[in-house]
């Protein structure tokens, strides 16, 4: 039989609040405490604390705190990625972001969702779909992607844009939902 995290993992429906996925949660919160309030003025010590909440990460990501997670170990970042202030990324699935893309402040990523069968929901079940972003994209102001959605290389999210579906490479999507409003 599965454990609850071993069904996150596997993008099955499970249940949050075990004690597994409750204590890894609460070891993530303690961790961006530290790199959000206690550690600000130490860039050592925030760089420390961002290698062990953020491990598939590379050493140049660039974090204006604060910034926000679920579990932080379903985040992958290539080289160069920057994120502003107030990023919140919720990882029950994995989050794959390209070399060079830029997300301003208050962009959320979001891999957790929630049945539509209100029995389901009642059942406290959840379920995550993976997104995946290119190279060289940048996320304006306040942008939502919501699970599931993959982004090509060289988009730009306009700010406040909800993205329910895929964005096409060299494209500009702004709107909610958010549509392809020009070719780049």
């Amino acid at each position: 039989m599965k454990s609850e995290k071993e069904k996150m993992l596997a993008g099955e429906l499970y249940v949050s609040m075990g004690p597994e996925l409750t204590a890894e949660r609460a070891s993530a919160r303690s961790l961006q405490k530290k790199i959000n309030i206690d550690c600000y003025e130490d860039a050592g010590k925030q760089r420390e604390y961002l290698r062990e909440l953020l491990p598939h990460c590379p050493d140049d990501l660039v974090v204006t705190t604060p910034f926000y997670c679920d579990y932080g170990y379903n985040i992958h970042c290539a080289e160069k990625v920057y994120l502003n202030f107030n990023c919140t990324f919720l990882d029950v699935a994995e989050i794959r972001i390209g070399a060079r893309t830029l997300f301003a402040p208050n962009v959320q990523l979001y891999t957790a969702g929630h049945p539509l069968c209100a029995g389901q929901r009642a059942a406290e079940l959840e379920f995550g779909k993976p997104i995946t972003i290119g190279e060289d994209c940048w996320f304006g102001g306040g942008s939502i992607v919501l699970p599931g959605v993959t982004i090509g290389d060289r988009a730009v999210i306009g700010a406040g844009a909800v993205v329910t579906k895929d964005v096409p490479a060299d494209t500009v999507v702004a709107g909610n939902p958010a549509r392809v409003i020009r070719s780049l």
